[in-house]
């Protein structure tokens, strides 16, 4: 595992965070063992009590179990990969929000916004049919939203344009 430390946010919950990430890729499944606290802390060279919370805090979440004797692993709800799905997605999409807002977006320009990074992916992404992506969005130019007038389209840093 690895982790690049934050000195804005608590290692520890750096650590339930990586390890959530890595559950939600596929990379540790339910019933994966954990390493030790101190093989996790020798790995990623924090203090072994750091790691211990972390691991406690997760029991306390119930994203894992630690047996006695035996090491710490991860739970075997069927619902969590799609919880910890549920819940990453809510913080990524939250967050986006509210910098867009910050930014003076309107809701409606944000909706065009990410409608149109959606139009510039490639058709059969996992998940779906090639062009699901686009079977539910709005019918306006790239950039714009219908009833906009036509003239110049505001694109963001990042956002690319398809006229």
């Amino acid at each position: 595992m690895r982790i690049n430390i934050d000195v804005s946010m608590p290692i520890y919950q750096q650590i339930i965070d990586e390890i959530k990430r890595a559950v939600a890729r596929g990379d540790l499944r339910p019933g994966d063992k954990l390493p030790s606290h101190r093989d996790m802390a020798r790995e990623i060279q924090v203090n072994p009590n750091t790691v211990q919370r972390a691991y406690r805090e997760m029991e306390q979440e119930k994203l894992v179990a630690t047996l006695r004797g035996q090491g710490t692993f991860i739970s075997d709800d069927p619902m969590l990969i799609d919880k910890i799905k549920r819940e990453m997605a809510d913080n990524s999409v939250s967050s986006f929000v509210r910098e867009m807002v910050a930014l003076g977006f309107t809701p409606e320009k944000i909706v065009s916004l990410v409608a149109d990074r959606i139009r510039g992916l490639p058709a059969g992404l996992p998940g779906g049919p090639p062009g699901s992506l686009t079977a539910d969005l709005p019918d306006s130019p790239p950039g714009r939203l219908p009833g906009d007038p036509p003239g110049r389209t505001e694109q963001p840093v990042g956002f690319r344009s398809n006229e």
